[in-house]
């Protein structure tokens, strides 16, 4: 039996969205588990907003998820010439004819012969190709996720499939492009569900002349669409719309990978948390849903986040570092500039983040100072904060060693001796420090200041 063949088609009219990252994702994925073939094609025959930033932007986005592609890049616009022959074999067959009908003519043909009529044009020398759909007839498309749809052919219009000046249009030129890649399994959106029948009836039309007839019809499955968390289409307004807002919102792509893989598909056991590994040994097509799926980002921060600790500390502050170095050159510098501080700043902050982007608000007094927080100094360093500071110096001065069991033991015998609350000591020290009210555990954190610089920010601070 001939491997299974697949093929992620992507449009590059712009960035590359949450659904068609996950369309490319199960592609991947039944491509991987069955030791198939994945073919990226670009369907670039939207001659306005097809670019070459936007091809980029779509090979990008796939870099940064880390699906890898067996065949491809191949541009649909490339294969003109290939398309121009068949399309001429299919009038000089007979399966389609010239047409210069209108809008307008389409619309008067329904008037008369009843809304629920597909169009039928007559053949005239030039103009418009419309493909000839057999009367009489039923397509009816086998979809190993919605099962079988049937499509009258006597509902259906005879469809444009080429321009007056002979260039092709999208559903003929999928047809044949999957025709010739020999492509077995087409796994799209199930928006596309109504292309399908156009594009079936453009396939047996090219095998009945002996176009790659050797070559069986793929088999289809249509994935469910993808709402927000409110139940609506997935628009901008739920959060990330695309790859590349996810990877600047800092999401790692192995919870992304993860989170996308179990919207309309399920493990079997309801696992969540899941290594690529794991989704490619599971992923079937048995196990895709029809209903719509959710993308909810407060679940894929907390899945992110579970990710994130799953990382070693170098691991995870080198990617610190790749989006410090995509989002904010100067904070990258910093960061860069040791090593060791970096890896502890990360360590001392890896539970409490969920994403990337969480890490430098949270740390970045460790490399550049005290933060400047008007508000944290005005509710913590007043008289009584700034004589607990002080009560904490001298504590702090005294330990013998300066490390997290000799700052944590000072510190809490500072706040036993006072009588008061532990953030009463604990938050006036952390802005003194840090600058502000939020940063990692206080005594993880004086412990990485060290007791010369940790000293040195108190008196600062004491100082005003």
């Amino acid at each position: 039996m001939d491997s299974m063949r697949l093929r992620f088609a992507p449009s590059p009219t712009g960035a590359l969205h949450i659904g068609g990252a996950r369309t490319a994702l199960f592609n991947w994925l039944l491509a991987r588990h069955n030791d198939g073939v994945l073919l990226l094609r670009i369907e670039d025959t939207d001659r306005e907003r097809s670019t070459p930033e936007n091809v980029q932007q779509i090979l990008d986005a796939l870099s940064w998820l880390e699906l890898d592609f067996d065949e491809g890049p191949v541009l649909q616009t490339q294969r003109g010439e290939r398309h121009r022959e068949v399309l001429q074999a299919l009038l000089d067959g007979g399966h389609a004819y010239r047409s210069k009908a209108t809008a307008e003519d389409v619309a008067a043909y329904k008037r008369l012969y009843g809304a629920e009529r597909g169009f039928r044009g007559e053949p005239e020398a030039d103009g418009a190709v419309r493909l000839r759909v057999p009367e009489g007839e039923t397509t009816v498309v086998h979809d190993l996720v919605r099962g079988d749809t049937s499509f009258q052919h006597v509902h259906q219009d005879d469809p444009v499939i080429a321009r007056a000046d002979g260039s092709v249009l999208y559903n003929f030129a999928v047809a044949i492009d999957d025709l010739d890649a020999r492509i077995t399994h087409v796994l799209r959106g199930e928006d596309h569900l109504s292309n399908t029948p156009k594009q079936l009836l453009v396939l047996r039309a090219a095998r009945s002349l002996g176009i790659a007839a050797e070559h069986p019809e793929p088999v289809y499955a249509h994935l469910p669409l993808l709402h927000g968390p409110d139940g609506k289409k997935l628009s901008k307004r739920h959060g990330a719309a695309s790859v590349q807002e996810l990877r600047d919102a800092g999401f790692l792509p192995a919870a992304v990978r993860n989170y996308l893989a179990l919207l309309g598909w399920g493990a079997g056991d309801d696992a969540t948390f899941l290594s690529t590994d794991e989704l490619v040994e599971r992923f079937t097509l048995e196990r895709v849903s029809r209903n719509p799926a959710r993308f909810d980002q407060v679940k894929l921060r907390w899945l992110d986040g579970l990710h994130i600790r799953s990382l070693s500390v170098a691991q995870l502050s080198d990617r610190v570092l790749e989006l410090l170095r995509l989002t904010d050159a100067p904070a990258a510098v910093a960061a860069a500039a040791d090593r060791a501080l970096l890896e502890g700043a990360v360590a001392i902050s890896q539970e409490k983040i969920q994403t990337l982007a969480d890490f430098w608000p949270l740390a970045r007094f460790f490399f550049v100072g005290v933060t400047a927080d008007a508000s944290a100094r005005e509710r913590w360093l007043g008289d009584e904060g700034l004589a607990t500071v002080a009560a904490a110096r001298e504590a702090l001065a005294a330990v013998e060693r300066f490390d997290l069991p000799g700052v944590s033991t000072a510190l809490e015998a500072l706040v036993q001796s006072r009588a008061v609350k532990p953030r009463e000591v604990y938050q006036p020290l952390r802005v003194a420090v840090s600058g502000t009210t939020v940063s990692p555990g206080i005594f993880e954190t004086i412990e990485l200041l060290g007791r010369e610089e940790t000293l040195r920010r108190i008196d600062a601070a004491l100082a005003g």
